[in-house]
């Protein structure tokens, strides 16, 4: 287990500063691919996104994290839709039960596979002997306008008898119960219940959720957002998220990388990584996405345009830049972004 003094950028700080805190937990994108191509998703997930992440790829990780938080280390394997890469799940859980890595914190699905009892019924169960504590059920409208109910019933049926009610987590418990018929909805009524979902569980609007939700949601000004810098975004993570090409995103901020897994190993980027000395990183980290306005203005940029927060500002200000192929290193994958 790391010390936060082997961090370069906290080595830098007096006692009372805030520092970098040790990445206690890893999301692995095994895929962008997803059937559905939900409202808010935070990656831009899609049928026609592409990856998959390698067995080696996602055990290394899981060692890393292990060497960076110790027993309190936390995986949790998500896309995308990893259920569309039924085998690949499978062979990572393998390989780590194989490693003594230790249990998978959790497996996020939207449950769009569920149709046949008995596959169902022989996965739950291989899950159970490869060791999961729990699994995820994505239920809401946003999915509710891709999947039906009944097979996301089902695999919420038959998880609670094969795992227990303790290890099966519906988001949200509410949409599963009273679910929303999305697909035969106008899209008046649609945004009608998209903006009922966001005022009840608050989603940020990254990824695709800056392209299709903001007109949903108040303006902020520009000038309000100067005073919001990123700084306790990035120390405050209490972890990471990792694509299936091996790049790292801080926390939830998807599409900003801090470096490749395929380069250095989890624990030596947690090491070496330094928010205050970042190419782009640096600007969000001091100042906040506003201090990345006059470069795009160059660029084309409407300040001018509403926005509905910080997150938002930034992601705009992200695409542009990558629709433009600058920032190369930092700004990307593609498949993060919206289609260009």
């Amino acid at each position: 287990m790391k010390s936060l003094s082997e961090n370069i950028y906290n080595r830098s700080l007096s006692r009372e500063q805030p520092k970098l805190k040790l990445w206690r937990s890893a999301g692995l994108l095994l895929t962008y691919k997803c059937n559905a191509s939900c409202r808010f998703c935070y990656y831009n997930c899609n049928p026609a996104k592409s990856g998959l992440m390698s067995v080696e790829t996602a055990v290394g990780v899981w060692q890393s994290l292990r060497d960076i938080a110790g027993d309190a280390a936390k995986i949790h394997i998500t896309g995308g839709e990893p259920f569309l890469y039924w085998d690949r799940l499978e062979q990572i859980l393998t390989e780590a039960k194989k490693h003594r890595l230790g249990k998978v914190d959790l497996v996020e699905t939207n449950g769009f596979w569920a149709t046949d009892e008995k596959i169902v019924k022989q996965r739950l169960k291989r899950l159970d002997e490869l060791g999961i504590n729990r699994l995820k059920i994505s239920c809401d409208p946003f999915h509710q306008e891709y999947v039906d109910i009944k097979p996301v019933r089902r695999l919420a049926n038959l998880t609670t008898d094969i795992l227990g009610p303790n290890r099966l987590q519906v988001r949200w418990q509410k949409y599963l119960d009273n679910p929303v018929d999305m697909k035969n909805l106008t899209p008046p009524q649609r945004d009608k219940e998209y903006t009922a979902a966001m005022a009840d569980y608050p989603c940020r609007f990254t990824g695709r959720a800056a392209t299709t939700l903001t007109h949903l949601a108040p303006s902020t000004p520009i000038d309000t957002i100067k005073t919001m810098n990123c700084k306790s975004d990035f120390l405050g993570a209490k972890g990471v998220h990792i694509d299936p090409f091996g790049n790292v995103f801080s926390g939830t901020c998807s599409g900003i990388i801090i470096a490749n897994v395929n380069d250095k190993s989890l624990d030596k980027i947690w090491e070496q990584f330094d928010p205050a000395a970042s190419e782009v990183i640096s600007d969000l980290f001091n100042l906040g996405p506003t201090a990345l306005l006059d470069e795009a203005v160059k660029l084309g940029y409407d300040k001018a345009k509403a926005c509905a927060g910080k997150c938002h500002l930034c992601t705009d200000l992200r695409q542009l830049f990558l629709e433009k192929g600058i920032h190369k290193t930092t700004i990307g994958p593609t498949e993060c972004y919206a289609e260009v």
